[in-house]
């Protein structure tokens, strides 16, 4: 077997003596791995560098894309959340396949495990790890960019027992910005997507502000914040400003003060 901290040390040069496919599937296997060393320090860093460097074919992208689908559906909690920055490197490098969109989907909505940070099995990172995929799907020119920003508030507005930490909502805040700033967006494309935030708001439950609310109001004022301001994309050097900027501002501020009572 390679010696992968070696490897991590070495600036992740690719060692020899053993095929690239062989040592890949090594890593796919050590992905699942409930020890963080092995998967998020070893496994997860040296993969996620060698496809931005382009070590792997665009077939062997496409393969490992097709492979990682499946673990959307795994009993372990972190082969599941490291499923979608595996498939966020590959998106982001270009290979993309239709087939992968739907059961993302179904996994980030429904996921019930939103612990960031575990003490044995480190960093798990659901809501998080989901966003930078749902960023890049919803960059995607073959992808439908209110079909991701629907999944966005979906995912916020799933009762859960967690509220989010350590910068999740500041992360899927930003990948709802980064598909906001798709040129082939509608005004009410951009605006009607927080509509199910703005009906859920306004029939607060008896216990009180739950988690999901707290989520959803956190993460939704970073996306004002983006939209305000402007976000940088992928390696732009200028902030890229949201097309509909306004509009979403002003829809934004409607769902706010649906919780609180500090905006006019």
């Amino acid at each position: 077997m390679t010696d992968w901290a070696h490897v991590r040390e070495a600036g992740f040069e690719v060692p020899g003596g053993r095929p690239v496919g062989e040592m890949v599937a090594e890593l796919v296997g050590m992905l699942r791995s409930p020890d963080p060393v092995v998967r998020d320090r070893q496994a997860y860093s040296v993969l996620a560098t060698w496809i931005g460097r382009g070590v792997l074919s665009t077939d062997e992208l496409r393969a490992l894309g097709d492979e990682m689908v499946p673990r959307f559906t795994d009993p372990e909690i972190q082969a599941r959340t490291f499923a979608p920055l595996i498939l966020d490197s590959i998106v982001t490098a270009g290979v993309f396949e239709p087939s992968w969109v739907p059961p993302f989907e179904r996994w980030y909505v429904a996921e019930e495990d939103l612990r960031g940070y575990d003490e044995k099995l480190g960093w798990l990172h659901a809501v998080a790890h989901g966003a930078d995929l749902l960023g890049a799907l919803g960059q995607h020119a073959a992808v439908e960019p209110v079909q991701m920003l629907r999944l966005g508030i979906g995912r916020l507005l799933t009762p859960t027992p967690y509220v989010l930490r350590d910068m999740e909502d500041d992360r899927l805040g930003y990948s709802l910005a980064a598909t906001l700033t798709r040129d082939d967006l509608t005004g009410s494309d951009a605006t009607d997507w927080l509509d199910p935030a703005i009906r859920q708001l306004s029939k607060p439950p008896a216990e009180g502000i739950t988690p999901e609310v707290t989520n959803t109001i956190r993460t939704l004022r970073v996306l004002y914040v983006l939209a305000d301001h402007g976000l940088l994309v992928r390696d732009a050097k200028k902030l890229t400003r949201i097309p509909q900027a306004d509009q979403v501002k002003t829809k934004l501020a409607d769902v706010l003060r649906i919780v609180t009572p500090y905006y006019l």
